[in-house]
C-alpha cells in the first residue's frame, strides 16, 4: 500500500511511465489552451494544445534518486508508536498508519538506514514519540539528505514541550553518542542537526538548526561546479535529473554574451550559477537566507563574479527590482517557485517589465497554482489588475522526469512576447 501511495507508477516498465506523464502533461496544456480561449486567446495549437510538447525527458536515474527525504514518527501497523517511515491512510479516514520505506524505491539505501537507526534510537529512549502535539511527545520527524560526494546529514526534529534545558541537554548528547560511538556510527554522518519545533514546520529564523556533530554543510557537485547545502535549502531532489534539466534551461534562455539573466525563487543559486558563464549577469532572489548565504559562498568557491543574490520575498524584492530596471541589456527571467506558484505581485512585476521579452517557468505541479500564474502572464492587459504589459505567449512545453515511479514530472514552459 505505501509503494502504491508514495511510488504509483512502480510496477510499470520506465518506458511506459514516461508515456503515463506525456499523456497528464497533455492533458494540462490542453485545459491551458481552454482557459485561454475563455479570455479572448487564439491559443489552440494541433491537438488543442497551447503549444508544441516535446517527449518526457527521462532521468538518468530511476532508482534511489532522491537526494533528500523526510520520515515521519507515528504508529505503525504493529501499534509501535515510533515507527519512522512514511504515512498511508487519511486523517478524515481516521486510517493513518506510519509505515517503513524500506521497500520503497526512489528512496536510497543509505537513507533507509538512517532512518533504521532513528527508529533503533527512539524506542530506546523513555521519552514518547510526538503524535499530537497537544497530547505530548517529543521524538518527530527525521530529514535525511545525501549528495554525491558521499556526504549524509541527518536533521531530527524534537518538540520540547514542557522539557528544561538540562533535560534537553541530555537528550541532545544521547543522541549524538549514539550516531558517533552508537549503533548509529554505521551511517557516518556528515552532519548531525538537532531542531526544537513547537509548530508542523519551522524555518531556521523561527527555531535555529543546532548543529550536534560534523560540519555545518554537505556539498555536491553538479555541472562542474561545487554547491554548498544547508538543512533548510533548496536543491532539486534528483541531482542527475537536475543536470540534464539546467542544460535544458541554458539553450531555452537563448542568452547571449550580454543577457542579464533573473533567477526568481533560486535556492542555493544552482540555476543562475550553471548558467553564469552564458550570461553577462545574473541576479537571484530567494526568501530563505541560510539558501542565499549558500549561494554566495557557491559563486565565490566556484570563482564566478557575476552573480549578485538578493534575500527576501520575491513579491517583495522583485517588484522594487523591477519598477527602476533602466539596464538595456537583453532580460531573461528563469522563475522555480514551490507548488504554491509565484505571488501576484511578483507576476505583475514581471508583465510590467517590458526588458523580459523571455521567460522560462519551471513547475512541479503545473495544474495547481501555476496555472493561475500562466493565466495571469497570458491575458489581455487589465488595469483592474494593474497588468499594464504586452503579454506572454507559451511557444514550447519540456516535461522533465524528476520523479520516476510518481505522477509528477518537472515541466518547462517557455513563454515569449
Amino acid at each position: 500500500r505505501l509503494a502504491n501511495a508514495v511510488t504509483p507508477l512502480w510496477r510499470l516498465p520506465y518506458q511506459e511511465q514516461l508515456q503515463v506523464k506525456y499523456e497528464s502533461q497533455r492533458k494540462i496544456l490542453q485545459a491551458l489552451a481552454s482557459r485561454l480561449e475563455e479570455l479572448g486567446i487564439d491559443a489552440q495549437k494541433p491537438g488543442g494544445l497551447c503549444c508544441p510538447l516535446q517527449p518526457v525527458v527521462p532521468s538518468p536515474i530511476i532508482n534511489g534518486y532522491r537526494n533528500k527525504s523526510t520520515f515521519s514518527v507515528n504508529r505503525g501497523p504493529d501499534g509501535n508508536p515510533k515507527t519512522v517511515g512514511l504515512y498511508i491512510g487519511t486523517g478524515r479516514e481516521r486510517n493513518i498508519v506510519c509505515v517503513k520505506a524500506s521497500h520503497v524505491e526512489n528512496i536510497p539505501s543509505k537513507h533507509k538506514q538512517v532512518a533504521q537507526c532513528y527508529e533503533e534510537f527512539i524506542c530506546r529512549s523513555p521519552l514518547d514519540s510526538c503524535i499530537l502535539f497537544h497530547e505530548g511527545g517529543h521524538w518527530r520527524e527525521l530529514v535525511v539528505r545525501t549528495s554525491r560526494c558521499g556526504h549524509t546529514m541527518a536533521v531530527v526534529t524534537f518538540h520540547p514541550q514542557q522539557l528544561r534545558q538540562e533535560a534537553l541537554a541530555t537528550q541532545k548528547a544521547l543522541l549524538k553518542e549514539f550516531f558517533t560511538c552508537g549503533p548509529g556510527a554505521v551511517c557516518a554522518l556528515t552532519s548531525l542537526y538537532f531542531q526544537e519545533s513547537t509548530m508542523t514546520r519551522c524555518s531556521h529564523e523561527q527555531s535555529p538548526y543546532q548543529l550536534l556533530h560534523g560540519a555545518p554543510h554537505i556539498f555536491e557537485e553538479l555541472l562542474g561546479l561545487k554547491f554548498r547545502i544547508s538543512p533548510d535549502a533548496f536543491f532539486q531532489v534528483n541531482t542527475a535529473g537536475a543536470e540534464v534539466l539546467y542544460q535544458a534551461v541554458g539553450e531555452l534562455c537563448q542568452a547571449t554574451g550580454d543577457t542579464v539573466l533573473l533567477d526568481i525563487c533560486c535556492g542555493t543559486g544552482t540555476i543562475g550559477l550553471s548558467l553564469a558563464h552564458q550570461v553577462s549577469k545574473v541576479i537571484g532572489v530567494e526568501v530563505v537566507e541560510k539558501a542565499i548565504e549558500d549561494a554566495e559562498w557557491n559563486a565565490a568557491f566556484n570563482g564566478i563574479s557575476n552573480c549578485e543574490f538578493r534575500s527576501g520575498k520575491a513579491e517583495a524584492v522583485l517588484p522594487q527590482l523591477l519598477a527602476s530596471w533602466e539596464d538595456a541589456r537583453p532580460l531573461v527571467a528563469v522563475v522555480n517557485p514551490s507548488r504554491a506558484g509565484l505571488h501576484y505581485r511578483v507576476v505583475r512585476a514581471i508583465r510590467n517589465c517590458r526588458a523580459i521579452r523571455r521567460l522560462l517557468y519551471i513547475s512541479c505541479k503545473p495544474e495547481g497554482e501555476a496555472m493561475r500564474n500562466f493565466l495571469e502572464l497570458c491575458c489581455p492587459p487589465d488595469p483592474q489588475k494593474k497588468l499594464a504589459g504586452e503579454p506572454f505567449v507559451p511557444v514550447l512545453a519540456m516535461p522533465f522526469d524528476m520523479f520516476p515511479h510518481t505522477v509528477h514530472c518537472e515541466l518547462v514552459l517557455l513563454f515569449t512576447r
